[in-house]
């Protein structure tokens, strides 16, 4: 008896529908996906993984309605163990070097065609990255802020959704109600947070979370 192939799955979080069609289509006929869902928001993406689900590759657009900027990369990091590659149509050079500090393993311009999809499947099969043609990594400039969002991906789930109440200006007691965990525990969370971000106070920590911000990467007009 021969032995069972393994069903390769793939994961599309894009909420432009003609183009989620397209990937699929692409990723089934390039590389043999035999299961590929398109979800249009990350909350959906982070649903499906909480049921127990880990596809082997996930396909990422940044502009998602229900996050901001590269919030959604790093929440997405801290739920998924798969390389994801990310589809975006913003291709500079900063936002490439922030999303590969905030934990992606590739990026690829949605304009790109198939060769170029099936060259990253390839690089990130391998354990790879890949890098889209002519990409040079950001200089000095974006240094502070790739060391943030890369401190940042280190956090758990839960440690990013308390310094996302922190942010909020959330007291420990307001968080623990709203988390239904006890205050000591959030305490707890907040010190692993301080340490993981290298900081030592709750204002560093907001001050980092803002170096992060998708914002601040784009392209000035």
């Amino acid at each position: 008896m021969q032995p069972i192939a393994h069903t390769r799955s793939a994961l599309i979080i894009d909420d432009h529908p003609l183009f989620c069609d397209a990937l699929m289509l692409t990723l089934r006929s390039l590389a043999g996906f035999s299961r590929v869902e398109c979800v249009h928001r990350l909350g959906d993406a982070l649903a499906l993984l909480g049921r127990g689900w880990q596809p082997d590759m996930v396909f990422l657009d940044l502009d998602l309605p229900d996050v901001e900027g590269l919030e959604g990369l790093l929440r997405l990091r801290a739920n998924c163990v798969q390389p994801v590659l990310v589809v975006s149509s913003i291709i500079d050079e900063r936002v490439v070097t922030a999303a590969l500090a905030a934990g992606a393993s590739g990026f690829v311009p949605k304009h790109a065609g198939r060769e170029v999809f099936r060259a990253a499947l390839d690089a990130l099969e391998q354990g790879g990255i890949f890098l889209p043609d002519g990409f040079h990594p950001a200089g000095e400039a974006s240094s502070k802020g790739d060391t943030a969002l890369s401190r940042l991906s280190r956090l758990t789930p839960q440690q990013g959704r308390i310094l996302e109440l922190i942010c909020q200006g959330k007291l420990n007691k307001q968080i623990a109600w709203e988390l239904a965990i006890a205050e000591t525990t959030v305490k707890a969370h907040v010190t692993a947070i301080m340490r993981k971000l290298g900081v030592q106070s709750r204002t560093q920590a907001v001050l980092m979370a803002s170096q992060a911000s998708f914002k601040a990467l784009m392209p000035e007009s």
